[in-house]
């Protein structure tokens, strides 16, 4: 049985689907105005792995994730500029431009990651008419009000605003660094549709029945994921930051549309934090994934080094770290490489052998995703002399269904046609060196091979070879 930390109960939960073997779930994505952080990635690998063990357990998972394309202010508070306007000004091309060439870049930061797409990836500038119609709701609900014509939700109308964070209003205040707006009634409420921002022609506005101008930024989530997950969704994701305003307003504005409770599962990551603290594209200065490749790893390289930390601890990132991490997953691929390589033809699958481990896996990715001992159950499986290199084959690629580390892929098919055939040639030509006693020649050709990673085995049946790994 699944569990997992819920942050709205401060507890670890059986998870329990709103529909039998199906899973909605919502998860926050990028605001595409520069490149994803290796920071915001391992938000990403975390949903990641969280759907591959709902699937691993026989669920259908519905994910939606957002694209923030409209704009978004710097602070979650309503304060700042416009992420999407600094962009703009910053590579001299249209708002929509940087979005697409934003987006693009992250889905493929997803991919290099072995992270699975969403079922639906839905893009804020495409769905305006959904957010009017939900802030018609909530104006309809008495919950907003208008000041300066923006359009505010009232927090005060929402008695249990504070629920998530667990928090109350003074313990808000002391760890805001929110700027007073003489316009709102509460210094928490929050913009719904702003008119009139302090920034004069903001690039992307809409005609709305609350005037001319654009949404804030925690409206598009509710209406995305009301839109396509319906009222009563299973899992919300997202990172910690996210807690104290983005998700509670969320929570604040959805349930106060649809009048009863919405997400029955808040399931948060952690933060990646280097040597000056949490990684921030306020600077300009932050590390990305080809600024990783560049330098010598792979992505999968980043995706081991996440998954060695548990999802809800902070995880310190140094290169130093990275390059452990890079050689113990090039000596994991190595081992699994010589098994697949010496399964013999007459191995069978024996599901009795098997059977265990697989429950022991399931223990452990059930258990609020245990991945650290997930990889304890994976070595145990390499060391199992009991074990046939079949059967240990089939348990990895199992195991790798989560893990999408690629520990299987493209080791079965050694060689192609082409490298046999080069392979063979040189064996014919070392056996007649060999029938001659041109002892040097042959030891020449077993040398070449050895540089093809090509080992020779001479037997009194003849000579055989095999990949090294």
């Amino acid at each position: 049985m699944f569990k997992v930390y819920n942050t709205l109960s401060n507890n670890i939960e059986e998870f329990k689907e709103i529909e039998k073997g199906k899973v909605k779930m919502y998860t926050c994505g990028p605001t595409v105005y520069n490149f994803a952080h290796i920071g915001n990635l391992r938000t990403y690998v975390f949903e990641d792995v969280l759907k591959k063990v709902l699937e691993y357990d026989g669920y259908e998972v519905t994910h939606v994730m957002n694209i923030t394309d409209v704009g978004h202010l710097q602070s979650d508070e309503d304060t700042g500029e416009d992420k999407m306007a600094l962009g703009a000004k910053r590579e001299n091309k249209s708002v929509l431009e940087v979005a697409r060439f934003y987006e693009i870049r992250f889905m493929q930061d997803l991919e290099k990651l072995n992270i699975k797409a969403p079922s639906i990836k839905a893009r804020a500038t495409e769905h305006i008419e959904d957010m009017i119609k939900l802030i018609k709701i909530l104006e309809e609900k008495g919950y907003t009000y208008i000041a300066n014509g923006n359009v505010y939700f009232s927090i005060d109308k929402y008695k249990d605003y504070y629920k998530l964070a667990n928090l109350n209003m003074q313990e808000l205040q002391a760890g805001s660094r929110i700027e007073v707006d003489k316009f709102k009634k509460n210094p928490f409420d929050f913009a719904l549709w702003f008119v009139n921002s302090k920034y004069d022609k903001h690039i992307l506005q809409w005609e709305s029945p609350f005037g001319t101008g654009f949404p804030g930024w925690h409206i598009e989530c509710s209406a995305m994921s009301l839109k396509y997950l319906g009222e009563n969704i299973d899992i919300h994701c997202g990172g910690v930051d996210h807690i104290p305003v983005h998700h509670t307003n969320e929570i604040a504005q959805s349930e106060s549309a649809i009048g009863h409770k919405w997400v029955n599962y808040w399931v948060h990551g952690e933060m990646l934090t280097g040597d000056n603290g949490k990684m921030s594209k306020s600077n300009g200065e932050f590390l990305t994934l080809d600024k990783l490749i560049q330098d010598g790893f792979s992505p999968l390289d980043y995706r081991y080094y996440v998954l060695q930390s548990k999802y809800r601890k902070q995880l310190v990132f140094s290169y130093e770290r990275l390059m452990e991490t890079k050689k113990s997953l090039d000596s994991l691929r190595k081992k699994v490489a010589n098994i697949i390589n010496n399964i013999s033809g007459n191995e069978k699958i024996n599901e009795n052998h098997i059977s265990m481990y697989k429950t022991e896996f399931r223990k452990c990715i059930d258990d609020d995703l245990n991945i650290a001992n997930a990889f304890t159950v994976l070595f145990d499986v390499l060391k199992d002399d009991e074990l046939n290199n079949l059967e240990k084959r089939t348990l990895i690629k199992d195991f790798d269904t989560v893990f999408s580390l690629n520990l299987v892929e493209g080791k079965e098919n050694k060689l192609d046609d082409e490298k046999v055939k080069f392979i063979e040639e040189l064996l014919k030509e070392r056996a007649t060196a060999r029938v001659n006693k041109n002892w040097a020649k042959s030891d020449e050709i077993r040398d070449k091979l050895l540089k093809e990673n090509v080992e020779i085995i001479d037997t009194k049946d003849g000579t055989t070879w095999k990949v090294r790994q």
